[in-house]
């Protein structure tokens, strides 16, 4: 797991980065047990561990980033439901058997693939089941292919369903949002910066309606119970 990609970006994330829609978690609380307990890894700013923190879940969040746990904490201070873990997708620090469900939202593509699939079977019961969702933009062919060839490495069969997760920006949530992504320029010290704001200025100008770009993505969600 690449610990160190978004280290800076973690207040842009909170800021500027879409959630998931109602209908994909109702659709996770259909697959799993009404009293599963959840490793949720590479949890992020607690995007999608808020959510499912929702629903009452016993949660383990795993995130091995600093800038990005100090946002969780704050994120996950409403619930006892919740214990955040400093630990990677490849060493949880999770108890062997002690999750039923282990989900991953829009990291699977940063993991060591075969290391986490040993982990996922050190600390899943009997049965466990995995789940990995994804917001993407239908005619981004390169964000699609690298997230299809980590899909395809890790999962055998899974279940896959899709659902419309249409998101408003303003000018400054557009660049935040983009600022939150790994391996772009964030700041005015980066190469290339200027060139890459430029074009994202432009899309705006483009394609907005009153100052408001609506990007339609979709998140797809993968589920495999793992014998």
């Amino acid at each position: 797991m690449n610990i160190g990609a978004f280290t800076g970006r973690a207040e842009a994330y909170v800021k500027a980065r879409p959630g998931y829609p109602k209908e994909a978690m109702e659709y996770i609380r259909t697959i799993v047990p009404q009293d599963a307990v959840f490793a949720d890894i590479g949890a992020g700013t607690g995007k999608f561990t808020e959510l499912l923190a929702q629903y009452g879940y016993k949660i383990f969040a795993v995130e091995p980033n600093a800038d990005m746990r100090e946002q969780l904490v704050i994120t996950l201070k409403p619930f006892n439901n919740i214990e955040i873990v400093d630990g990677t997708a490849e060493a949880t620090t999770l108890s062997e058997n002690s999750v039923d469900v282990i989900t991953v939202a829009q990291a699977l593509n940063h993991l060591d693939l075969e290391t986490f699939r040993l982990e996922c079977k050190r600390i899943g019961k009997p049965n466990f089941t995995v789940i990995s969702l994804h917001n993407h933009t239908p005619n981004k062919i390169a964000s699609i292919s690298q997230y299809k060839k980590s899909i395809g490495t890790f999962f055998s069969n899974p279940i896959v369903r899709e659902f419309p997760n249409t998101v408003y920006f303003t000018r400054d949530k557009w660049l935040l949002y983009h600022q939150s992504m790994s391996g772009v320029p964030m700041t005015e010290a980066d190469a290339g910066y200027e060139e890459y704001k430029a074009e994202l200025n432009a899309i705006f100008d483009r394609d907005n309606m009153d100052g408001i770009l609506r990007h339609d993505l979709i998140t797809k969600v993968y589920s495999e119970c793992i014998l």
